[in-house]
């Protein structure tokens, strides 16, 4: 059976490659440190992504985790690129949870975007200094060196030397100013923009990929925790009796609840403690519990549905302003309406939480499937009551994430457990769990109005938004504050050239945990912004391609700061990734010719667009739905244009987008979480569906613009425009308009 092997390791990059290796990458010390010595036995330390071995094996720390996208791929390939190495003698290593490493949060589709010029600068820095040394030994200046794959080539070209025989002399190197490195040009890469093999292709292709599920520990128990339906809910007694009388049980234990806010909390519970998962869950079974379920115990999803579309019925919080709303809508006559709804939403990764821990003389060890293992740190040093740096997180591979396992709560179970018990714990969620107590994707409700000249093109536009924000999971008093940057995924920023515009939003309160999911708010203000546009389009008897480019106007930057709204802009700088309707307008039209959209189609067949901005990046989707005589919905093709800025792994771009795909059909057609009584009435895929092989698109089609743009985001920006793309195809193939999530309920 796989297992992950824990090592005695020194504790700075050093415990991952020998003592005489050269060692760089981002600056983190002055650009004058050096070895302490520069004995053959001396390591090099002014960085942490990058190594080099004496016998050239190039090390570099992958610190972003892998579920799926390749960043464990992407990353080392930029900074194999730049340095000039030989792919196959690169080795890659995932780095454990520490905040030398910068951000470790992988999720927010940033990868890329926040270190791609960090790889670079790591890459180009020791390139520079190896062909500083082997100058240095030919006496030649470095600038009339030139490099080949792993080695350093004379001016005249009839000298070479391997990297790994430059590393005692490189190591002497003073590290380069990022401002003075020579950079390769497009024209020479070996590795950014090629089709790459992923780095754990054939760990995963053979069975031999080390999930958190195939994690373990000597002397591990095992865990299965029963937790109360609803949030917040205190347990009252409890008997195992019949628990302890199940094979294999060894004891049950009584996990305390959260403290306001949850935050990363374990929800608490009972805890049954087995010699292996099967007993432990058979044993859960068997527990006799009560629980007070608190406050939200009267939480009914069907009644917060009204809740918030009667919210958005009313004036709101004004976020953005251009013009004059009301003074433009003046005749109802020539005014058009709609409200929108979206229900919560799960992740449902196809691994769910697990995680084993050891906490023993006031040091946790722990192994992960975590997107975030800095907030593994964080949480189990809080729960414990232990140094951040007496938490030492080993990241597995992910089964999937989609934001779900950025959230360690099931982390700090283990870790709580193996404390109170002082053994290894493995704690492992069953479906059931994974559904019912999730971090769900709020649910939503949006209005839209839009004031209309005689040819239906919109004068003014009034946009209002409500749902739960998850400053609800961070804050114990949320009803005092309204979404902020969650406004700036999808409604403060609509790109729409329209002279009158007026964003608004209402607060709706928590009932459920709150949580980041695959492209967060956008899912639902992309649904609305592009439904009702594509209303518009038909009430003026339009083709919506040509009316959306229409009222989406000229090519241009908008200035959102002007209009009043403080934008976010995915938290990096405006003036790097400017939100630019050009970009925009090409993905449309892109879409729109790959697509064939002018071509004719049978009855029952028809395309639908939507465009959106997302994760710095821009993408339209056609979306071509085949709806059967008993309402059966198919979806034979998709085609997805998509502006992500330079491509790093274009392989893995188009399968991220075609992931993409398949998840907004899910959302668009099946998926969705309901309450009662405070608790979650899905368990399972027969109750919560998605996208299986029937009702997924038959064929996605990914076709990227090329551009010299900074990179932007991958993984979440293809899911917005394909929930309304397909709504929009069922309208034209059927008459019926969606206006609420998912089309299977209605």
């Amino acid at each position: 059976m796989s297992r992950v092997t824990l090592v005695t390791r020194r504790r700075f990059l050093g415990d991952l490659v020998s003592a005489s290796a050269l060692v760089l990458g981002a600056r983190l010390l002055p650009r004058h440190a050096h070895a302490v010595s520069l004995t053959e036995n001396a390591t090099w330390n002014p960085g942490i992504y990058l190594g080099l071995e004496p016998d050239g094996t190039v090390l570099i720390i992958a610190h972003r985790s892998e579920m799926g996208t390749g960043i464990r791929t992407a990353l080392p390939m930029v900074v194999a690129d730049e340095l000039d190495a030989d792919w196959s003698r690169v080795k890659i290593e995932q780095a454990t949870g520490s905040k030398r490493y910068s951000d470790q949060n992988t999720d927010g589709s940033r990868s890329i975007s926040k270190f791609y010029d960090v790889m670079r600068v790591a890459g180009a820095s020791a390139r520079q200094m190896l062909m500083a040394a082997a100058a240095n030994r030919w006496g030649v200046r470095p600038s009339e060196c030139r490099t080949e794959p792993h080695e350093v080539v004379s001016p005249d070209g009839t000298r070479r030397l391997g990297y790994g025989e430059l590393v005692r002399e490189a190591a002497r190197q003073e590290v380069p100013d990022p401002e003075t490195l020579a950079f390769k040009e497009k024209k020479d890469y070996r590795y950014v923009g090629k089709p790459m093999p992923v780095t754990d292709l054939k760990a995963l292709c053979s069975g031999r990929g080390i999930f958190g599920m195939d994690a373990d520990m000597p002397g591990m128990v095992h865990a299965s925790i029963e937790r109360c339906p609803v949030l917040g809910g205190k347990l009252v007694s409890h008997d195992d009796t019949a628990t302890l009388q199940v094979a294999g049980v060894l004891q049950t234990v009584v996990l305390e609840g959260f403290k306001p806010p949850h935050v990363f909390q374990a929800l608490g519970g009972v805890a049954v403690i087995a010699e292996n998962t099967w007993a432990a869950m058979k044993g859960r079974e068997a527990l006799q519990v009560t629980w007070d379920h608190g406050h939200h115990g009267s939480y009914d999803s069907v009644a917060y549905r009204e809740f918030l579309l009667e919210t958005v019925s009313q004036p709101q919080k004004v976020a953005r302003r251009r013009g004059n709303v009301d003074e433009a809508m003046t005749d109802p006559k020539n005014e058009h309406e709609a409200s929108y709804y979206v229900p919560h939403l799960a992740h449902v990764s196809m691994e769910p939480p697990v995680a084993v821990a050891e906490v023993k003389g006031g040091r946790a060890v722990i192994l992960a499937p975590t997107q975030n293992p800095q907030a593994v740190q964080e949480a189990v040093s809080a729960a414990l009551g232990i140094p951040e740096d007496q938490v030492e997180c080993y990241v597995t591979l992910l089964g999937g994430g989609f934001g779900r396992k950025s959230k360690p709560d099931y982390v700090v179970e283990a870790a709580l457990l193996s404390s109170k018990l002082g053994r290894p714990v493995k704690v492992t969620w069953t479906r059931e769990d994974d559904i019912q107590h999730d971090y769900l994707h709020a649910a939503a409700a949006m209005y839209l109005k839009a004031a209309l000249t005689e040819k239906w093109k919109p004068t003014a536009l009034l946009a209002r938004s409500a749902f739960p924000s998850i400053l609800s999971t961070f804050s114990e008093d949320p009803a005092k504050q309204l979404p902020t940057w969650e406004l700036d995924l999808g409604w403060v920023d609509i790109p729409f050239d329209i002279p009158n515009l007026q964003v608004e939003n209402g607060y709706a309160p928590n009932h459920v945990r709150i949580g980041w999911l695959r492209s967060v708010c956008n899912i639902f203000h992309a649904f609305a912004q592009h439904s009702f546009l594509d209303e518009l389009a038909h009430l003026a008897g339009r083709d919506p391609v040509e009316y959306l480019l229409e009222v989406l106007g000229p090519g241009r930057i908008i200035d959102l700061k002007s209009e009043g709204a403080n934008y976010a802009n995915y938290q990096h700088p405006i003036q790097d990734y400017p939100v630019d309707t050009g970009r925009l307008r090409g993905v449309i039209e892109l879409a729109a010719e790959k697509s064939g959209w002018a071509e004719k189609r049978q009855a029952g067949r028809a395309l639908g667009i939507a465009a959106h901005r997302s994760f710095l990046s821009y993408v339209a989707a056609v979306v071509e739905v085949e709806v059967a005589d008993d309402g059966r919905i198919r979806i034979p093709r998709v085609d997805m244009a998509v502006d992500v800025g330079k491509v790093i792994s274009p392989d893995r771009v188009v399968s991220q987008f075609e992931g993409s795909a398949v998840f907004g059909a899910s959302i668009a057609l099946m998926s969705e979480i309901t309450a009662e009584k405070g608790a979650i009435q899905q368990g399972n895929f027969d109750a919560y569906r998605v996208a299986r092989m029937p009702e997924a698109p038959r064929e996605v089609r990914v076709h990227i613009v090329e551009s010299d743009a900074p990179p932007s985001g991958v993984g979440e920006p293809g899911v917005p425009p394909i929930p309304p793309a397909i709504c929009n195809a069922y309208f034209v193939a059927t008459g019926k308009r969606i206006r609420e999530l998912p089309i299977e309920r209605l």
